[in-house]
């Protein structure tokens, strides 16, 4: 058997390859870029054959950049978007609409109206999340409502559903396996993380038929093998687990109580809380982290939607900077934002806000405002957001001392002694920051038997950089005072 481990890293706004090694060292890379739709407000579609392409496209490249062939890869993992949405013809494979991105809000009037019946509640006790269009559920019954032909179609066994995971399953396997994991269904607004199934009540408050449904592995599992004419090798597929999840296990946070955030297109703070299913008093959501050998380790999670996209749209909405990069030197050129808060409410605000309706602002602006200010103020919206969090799951009784950070926007030095500083805790970036492909490749390791146990993988875990809060208590609340009084000037009910 091979001894290197192959990463799909299918994001939001590029899809990506890794190729590890058994240590978790890196070997090659190929990623690419993909088109964002936005055919309306507040709607966000991606191409499927664009998604499927470009991961195809990634897979080749990062398998030459390690020099390796095919044959020599032991195994696959695959980490992906959650929440969104793609249903295809069973057939031919195509999809029948674009891909849904969890960003978008389409479906907010209806999800409104589902609150307004008072079924939130229950909804939340069985599948741990709140009543959102940000979950897949809405979004599949839009397609199937607005799609012709398609309920139909649904209803005759013709088609299925599936978040990416599962679209590229599909495809990789030329739809012998449809099938996702249980960290992705727990994304669905459709599955009962409690006794882990796709649930009958849920299934019908949405309409969904359950001939759509994939089948529910654990995150390390047979997932089949890859078409030999791919990648030049049949190779097996042996994890699938959604991107924050997966983060989680490349953290190696396993023991409860242990919490890490991602910075990628948004941001995402999970908090391992082991066998309980712990409900939240502050909207936070509960999810499943990660299950192996049929066993369930759970977790609160908050979801920011927009953090490093907020420096995209900078780069190519504004036109104010020409590459991400540029942003820490422009925060570092000036000694504040000057009074400037930035919520980058683009798509709604997310946990602990939950306002699909919010929308984005820069506030604060004078005469003397320059783009190192902006710039500088988006930087800090992702720390202030961050804190956000934190403060419900401090409510929640958390009590957190160190936060375990990556994603792209970790390795910006300037960001993450910010953080430290906003949060007051320390933060801690590890040698790889592609977190997120690390944990797919652990898995899949793991189902493979190239590591024993989660203790084998934690034990590879190791510190780049620390970063201890500098900031004084007295400026630190009264910054953090100035972007609670911005969010509220977004809010819908302002």
């Amino acid at each position: 058997m091979g001894q290197y481990l192959l990463a799909i890293d299918q994001g939001t706004t590029s899809s990506r390859a890794i190729v590890f090694d058994r240590h978790g060292r890196h070997c090659g890379v190929g990623q690419q870029e993909f088109t964002q739709h936005y055919p309306k407000d507040g709607w966000v579609e991606h191409d499927p054959e664009e998604i499927w392409q470009t991961t195809l496209e990634s897979c080749r490249a990062a398998i030459a950049d390690a020099g390796l062939q095919a044959s020599e890869i032991a195994g696959i993992g695959i980490t992906n978007q959650r929440e969104t949405t793609l249903v295809w013809d069973r057939s031919s494979g195509e999809a029948i609409y674009p891909a849904i991105v969890w960003q978008d809000r389409r479906t907010a009037d209806w999800i409104a109206r589902l609150k307004s019946q008072g079924l939130e509640k229950m909804a939340s006790r069985r599948s741990g999340l709140l009543l959102d269009p940000y979950f897949s559920a809405s979004k599949l019954a839009w397609i199937l409502d607005n799609v012709p032909g398609a309920r139909r179609r649904a209803e005759a066994g013709e088609l299925a559903f599936g978040t990416v995971d599962s679209f590229l399953l599909w495809r990789l396997t030329g739809g012998k396996v449809h099938a996702t994991d249980a960290s992705n269904a727990a994304r669905t607004l459709l599955f009962n993380i409690h006794e882990q199934r796709w649930d009958e009540e849920l299934l019908e408050m949405f309409d969904i038929p359950a001939s759509l449904l994939p089948d529910v592995k654990d995150c390390a599992d047979d997932f089949g093998h890859s078409d030999e004419a791919l990648l030049g090798a049949r190779l097996p597929i042996c994890s699938m687990i959604g991107d924050q999840q997966a983060a989680t296990v490349g953290q190696a946070c396993f023991e409860p109580g242990m919490v890490k955030s991602t910075y990628g297109t948004g941001c995402f703070v999970v908090l391992n809380t082991g066998k309980r299913a712990l409900k939240s008093k502050h909207r936070l959501l509960t999810t499943v982290a990660y299950r192996l050998n049929g066993e369930v380790c759970y977790a609160l999670e908050g979801s920011i939607f927009v953090a490093g996209a907020a420096v995209q749209w900078l780069r190519d909405g504004l036109k104010l900077i020409g590459s991400a990069a540029e942003t820490q030197a422009m925060a570092e050129s000036v000694d504040s934002a000057n009074g400037v808060f930035m919520v980058p409410a683009f798509t709604g605000l997310g946990a602990p806000y939950w306002d699909p309706e919010a929308r984005g602002a820069i506030l604060g602006l004078t005469r003397d405002t320059g783009i190192a200010h902006i710039a500088r103020a988006t930087l800090e919206s992702v720390c202030y957001q961050t804190r956000d969090l934190l403060e419900a799951m401090a409510g929640d009784g958390a009590n957190i001392q160190n936060l375990r950070v990556d994603g792209g926007m970790s390795v910006n030095d300037w960001l993450m002694q910010r953080l430290s500083d906003t949060l007051g805790c320390h933060c801690q970036r590890p040698q790889v920051t592609e977190t997120t492909a690390l944990g797919a490749a652990y898995l899949a390791g793991l189902q493979l038997g190239l590591f024993d146990s989660l203790d084998d993988i934690a034990a590879l875990w190791q510190e780049e950089r620390s970063f201890s809060p500098k900031m004084g208590d007295i400026d630190r609340e009264r910054r953090y005072h100035g972007w609670k009084r911005a969010v509220a000037r977004v809010r819908s009910d302002a």
